[in-house]
């Protein structure tokens, strides 16, 4: 079996002990009853978490962002800071007595792994599993990348709630949890709309009001224009979605914002509106977001545009909003909905076999509870955003062609302009083939973003085998693996993908059992987690520690 490689970003805590014990056990019980064992160990890279700590740190030691060091800069120094952590939790692995296989260490971005993550990703490519495509994705505007929906954590508000957002001034809260109506006026009449919002600074990329198409109050509006408080230019008409409106619900009058929301940018696409985009990567508003509020960090705008709109007399009301508000799990920022090109895998039919493994008792999940979770996930799985735009990872091996007199404006949100390769000679041959010029012709870049970190453990039971090459003599007497023991937290984000990239890229489940252990908790039932600051360390345990030396780790730590 391998290990489930922890994450560079620190220490290892109680939940790490608790599965190292119970894997220890397994592996000498099965190498004291006459079998041949291998128990592989390795670390994770953990992009969105190790570059995280690293900007925190730098800042906090020299008021630095990794925008002043460059890119090339602050991956060195992200190295340095896993030479230090990487070895540190070696030292817990040791002192912790394990009996895994040390000659066959694994990291996630070591040279081996990199070879198999880039011949993962071409394969998957020129299959046509892999593609571009523009889309509303999670945002996180602290750390300027895109999210999956596995890293988006929700807090359930029952009313108003202030909170502190990253990136904002961080000597104020900001309220969240209300719902703010205000008024849209029929163009050259005193006749008016009324809409309802949680989240007011996205009225600024409103481009309609729907109505449901029998409701008797507004059937005589559809069609008619509105005008725009802020953007006075902007064509904006009430237009009829039974989809999006449901009569009885608030005023039955839904402002549109199809750039900024996810049931909005589907009514966008159905009834053929705009989509404008009124943040940019930081969470500022950007320049079409009207003058008056050009700059302004969003939630800052959220204030000063209900005193605008205010002084207009157009706030008709504020009330309490029981909602859930998505947090990045990284950093706690506030979740933006935003429109970015992006990579996805089409994740389909490697769920439906993932599925059928378990159904066919092919593969075990223990205990059985959890085959529930494994269903309820991948019958409905969604294509999987793979791109981040991070320093630190896996850069994708994807190439923005651009070929004088045939491709002089390369779009970098279209799929066709892109080609792949394992290296930039191979994607250079690729591109003449595909666009029938010469190769001297072409002039490539590199996508500038990484990959997703679970799309290189997803290849770790192979990819440690020595995969791409399936004549190792650890692929031939190793793989598949037996056993997957982890924790029950990551069946989705990491057990999930393991299974459905075997399946696609070797034919065969990576492991034929999964047990899965429970969580260690603290007293107030919140698993072990350095970002709350809950963390003990399994040596402080063996060794003793007193309280005062605990507190100081906590002061010494990128907790605020």
């Amino acid at each position: 079996m391998v290990i489930p490689p922890p994450n560079v970003t620190g220490a290892l805590h109680l939940g790490h002990a608790l599965m190292l014990a119970i894997e220890d056990a397994i592996t000498r019980w099965r190498r004291m009853s006459g079998h041949e064992t291998l128990w592989l160990p390795g670390c994770d890279h953990a992009g969105i978490a190790t570059q995280s700590v690293v900007e925190k740190q730098i800042w906090k030691t020299g008021k630095l962002t990794r925008h002043d060091l460059g890119r090339e800069e602050f991956v060195k120094t992200v190295w340095k800071w896993k030479e230090e952590y990487g070895g540190k939790i070696n030292t817990q692995f040791r002192r912790m007595g394990i009996s895994v296989d040390w000659d066959r260490f694994a990291f996630t971005m070591d040279e081996t792994r990199s070879i198999a993550v880039q011949e993962a990703f071409v394969r998957m490519y020129e299959k046509g599993l892999i593609y571009r495509d523009t889309r509303l994705v999670n945002w996180s505007s602290h750390l300027r990348t895109a999210l999956s929906d596995l890293e988006v954590d929700f807090l359930d508000l029952t009313g108003p709630t202030k909170l502190k957002v990253p990136g904002h001034d961080q000597n104020k809260e900001y309220t969240f949890g209300t719902l703010t109506e205000f008024s849209y006026k029929i163009k050259g009449t005193d006749k008016e709309l009324i809409v309802a919002t949680t989240r007011l600074e996205t009225m600024l990329g409103d481009v309609a009001v729907a109505v449901h198409p029998d409701d008797p109050r507004y059937k005589d509006y559809i069609g008619m224009e509105l005008e725009h408080p802020f953007c006075p230019d902007r064509k904006m008409t009430v237009i009829a979605d039974p989809v999006l409106v449901l009569m009885e619900f608030g005023t039955g009058a839904v402002k549109v914002t199809p750039a900024h929301d996810h049931n909005d940018y589907k009514c966008g696409k159905r009834n053929n509106l705009e989509f404008i985009t009124v943040f940019d990567e930081s969470g500022k508003i950007n320049h079409v977001g009207g003058k008056l509020f050009s700059g302004m960090m969003r939630f800052d705008a959220r204030e000063a545009i209900y005193q605008e709109l205010d002084k207009r007399g157009l706030i008709k009301g504020i009330k309490p909003n029981p909602m859930r508000l998505g947090r990045c799990s990284k950093s706690n920022d506030i979740i933006e909905p935003l429109m970015k090109p992006q990579w996805y895998v089409n994740c389909k039919n490697m769920a439906e076999r993932s599925c059928e493994a378990v159904r066919k008792k092919e593969l075990l999940i223990i205990p059985e509870q959890h085959e529930r979770t494994w269903f309820d996930w991948l019958e409905n799985i969604q294509d999987w955003c793979i791109s981040r735009q991070l320093w630190w990872g896996h850069r994708i091996p994807a190439y923005l062609v651009t070929i004088p007199g045939v491709i002089d404006h390369p779009d970098f949100a279209k799929n066709d302009h892109y080609v792949c390769g394992r290296t930039e000679d191979e994607a250079r041959e690729n591109a003449s083939k595909k666009f029938n010029v010469p190769k001297d012709q072409i002039q490539l870049a590199q996508d500038e973003d990484v990959l997703d970190t679970w799309f290189s453990s997803g290849l770790f039971p192979f990819s440690t085998m020595g995969w791409p090459n399936n004549n190792t003599d650890d692929m031939k007497a190793f793989f598949p693996g037996h056993l997957l023991e982890t924790g029950h937290d990551i069946i989705f984000f990491w057990v999930a993908r393991m299974v459905m990239m075997s399946l696609e890229l070797t034919d065969k489940l990576p492991f034929t059992t999964v047990f899965l252990h429970p969580m260690v908790k603290d007293e107030n039932g919140a698993k072990m987690s350095k970002s709350k600051g809950n963390v003990i360390d399994p040596l402080e345990v063996m060794d003793g520690c007193d309280l005062d030396t605990l507190l100081k780790k906590l002061y010494e730590s990128n907790l605020s």
